[in-house]
């Protein structure tokens, strides 16, 4: 997904190679101006679109974004050279929704660009891949850093560039620092592990220049081939182990067959495409980038960003490294999640047992939270696996000040109960949604002589027991009555008002709902890990380690007044937690759908 929290090949520790500095050629740097004539112009259609798509996301946040990072995170990481301005970029591959991992890398890029240097923050889509990208996508990203706050101040597309990055394999060759390879995948990866020659190696410039040709025009040939750097075949580093910077892509295969490869912005004009570690120092020192964040995991291939640009005689980026934010029982490999999304075995990206953005937000996490947690972890380079506790305990502290309180009954067995002392007349009183903050508003509450309890409430009592009926007061439990069927299932109950009692001295607080009111269907649901283990390693089958069920759905029914709650909205049902609706109430009367919302608490 994002390229700067992912990795490929890591190597051992890293060793810089020590290449002669050599000079780009002109070809590049014309069409450096030429392409970027271009793109002005390209863009302005484009950017119009991306400038509705960032308003009308950024008209769905309607909190406040996040305060500056808390005590605890350390910001002050002594960055170089920011007095001549700050330019930072976040990088997406367009091929898949954006995840908590990416969440940090945005927002520390945010931050450190308009908080810490007041400097410019740019969003480039690394669109070099395009058997896995599309438009879909690129929008949603777009539309999920607007929910998080993030206004980048320029939005920029790998692909605008090909043309430059084109000039610069050409250059790049014909100074002799990259060859073509035709060897099959695993035997190139043997290679490079084995740490032994290409026997392409020393081709002549002029077949090497052939072959990039060949591979330009898509044809049979070229297909065959790819470019590779020519770096250190044996060093100690693997990502000095001469990578592969250029690659032909005109096909790809998927179960309906075979399908030619289409660019979801330039079509089928480019046939060969660039590698992110070939693309990104280039595009990162033409763009005017000045700082570079990216995850750990990148260490050991930052030695090979420093020789592209030392090769084609490019500006230098200073590169700074943090830690990638792992979570327990979580995926955040793009394929495996998106196998899933493939199998059926999720509602989509946006599941709320995901960690993608669209995910998290669903089950219930706020922006506010969301930004708040990340914020706190800094750009630590401190590598741990995160259990969600605190994630979720962060939330808690921004949804329960606000969070409206209801009632809702379980439908299973529930218990319909006779009030003795109570008016035969229902009484409507306002109450307020929320006992600490009466901003929430009221709501209304009725009482009667019939009411309904929970059969596991009605299965603790004892005969003559004092209990609390919660925002009413106390009663006594004076009859019990089991259903005929089944001695263990408690069909009726009587209670007597104790209107006196002290509420403090019983230890059964109960919730429950009068019978006289249009009381709400609703269906609450509460999720599980997707995954059985704390980390799944690389050798890892997925299917070997999912949850056999993930998802536990209760039918129950509501307060009256639940039927004015919306989509989103946040609330708590008292004693079960809180809750995000995903759908209200229908049209139809079909049930409204609530996602329980973890708080960060051992269940």
């Amino acid at each position: 997904m994002t390229n700067d929290t992912t990795i490929e090949d890591k190597g051992p520790a890293s060793e810089d190679a020590q290449p002669s500095q050599v000079q780009s050629k002109k070809g590049a740097k014309k069409a450096a101006k030429e392409a970027a004539k271009a793109e002005a112009k390209a863009k302005k259609k484009e950017d119009r679109a991306v400038s509705k798509l960032t308003q009308d996301a950024g008209n769905l946040q309607i909190e406040p974004t996040a305060p500056r990072p808390r005590q605890g995170a350390n910001y002050k990481i002594g960055l170089q050279n920011t007095d001549q301005g700050v330019v930072t970029r976040f990088p997406p591959e367009p091929s898949g929704y954006l995840h908590i991992g990416h969440a940090k890398a945005a927002l520390l890029n945010d931050y450190f660009a308009h908080e810490e240097y007041q400097g410019t923050l740019l969003l480039r889509f690394d669109d070099t891949n395009p058997r896995n990208e599309k438009e879909e996508f690129q929008d949603a990203i777009i539309e999920d850093l607007a929910l998080m706050g993030i206004r980048p101040d320029r939005v920029s597309y790998s692909s605008n560039y090909f043309e430059v990055l084109y000039q610069y394999c050409v250059d790049i060759i014909k100074t002799g620092n990259a060859y073509a390879e035709d060897a099959e995948k695993h035997e190139m990866d043997d290679l490079r592990k084995s740490r032994k020659k290409s026997a392409r190696r020393d081709e002549s410039i002029e077949s090497n220049l052939a072959r990039l040709e060949e591979m330009k025009n898509g044809t049979s040939e070229g297909q065959r081939w790819c470019i590779r750097a020519k770096i250190q075949y044996d060093s100690p580093n693997g990502a000095l182990r001469d990578p592969v910077i250029y690659r032909c892509i005109v096909t790809s295969q998927d179960d309906t067959g075979t399908h030619v490869v289409s660019h979801h912005r330039t079509g089928t004009k480019w046939k060969i495409y660039p590698t992110y570690d070939f693309c990104c120092p280039i595009l990162d020192s033409i763009e005017g980038v000045t700082h570079a964040l990216r995850t750990i995991e990148y260490r050991d291939r930052n030695a090979q960003y420093d020789w592209v640009l030392k090769t084609l005689n490019l500006r230098n980026v200073a590169i700074w490294d943090f830690a990638r934010m792992n979570f327990v029982r979580t995926l955040l490999s793009k394929r495996k999640l998106s196998q899933l999304v493939k199998s059926g075995a999720v509602y989509g990206w946006d599941d709320p047992r995901f960690p993608t953005i669209r995910g998290i937000r669903r089950r219930g996490m706020t922006v506010r939270a969301l930004r708040d947690f990340m914020l706190q972890q800094g750009p630590s380079r401190n590598i741990v696996n995160m259990d969600w506790t605190i994630f979720w305990a962060t939330n808690k502290k921004f949804i329960d000040p606000v969070a409206p309180r209801h009632t809702a009954i379980s439908l299973e067995n529930a218990v319909k109960c006779t009030v003795i002392g109570a008016s035969p007349e229902v009484t409507w009183v306002d109450k307020p949604k929320h006992g600490k903050n009466p901003d929430v508003g009221m709501k209304k509450v009725a009482y009667s002589n019939t009411i309904w309890v929970e059969q596991d409430d009605a299965l603790s009592f004892t005969g003559d027991e004092e209990v609390t009926l919660m925002n009413w007061g106390n009663a006594f439990v004076r009859k019990i009555t089991k259903s005929s069927s089944s001695p263990d299932i408690v069909a009726s109950i009587e209670f007597e008002l104790h209107l006196e009692g002290d509420v403090k001295k019983t230890d059964k607080k109960l919730t429950w709902l009068s019978d006289d009111q249009n009381r709400v269907l609703v269906e609450l649901v509460d999720f599980d890990f997707l995954i059985t283990k704390d980390k799944l390693e690389e050798e890892d089958k997925l299917e070997d380690f999912l949850t056999p069920e993930t998802e536990f759905r209760t039918k129950a029914f509501a307060d009256c007044n639940v039927a004015d709650v919306r989509a989103d909205d946040i609330i708590q049902f008292e004693r079960k937690g809180y809750y995000r609706c995903d759908s209200a109430i229908g049209a139809d009367g079909s049930p409204a759908t609530f996602f329980k919302i973890p708080t960060g608490k051992a269940k």
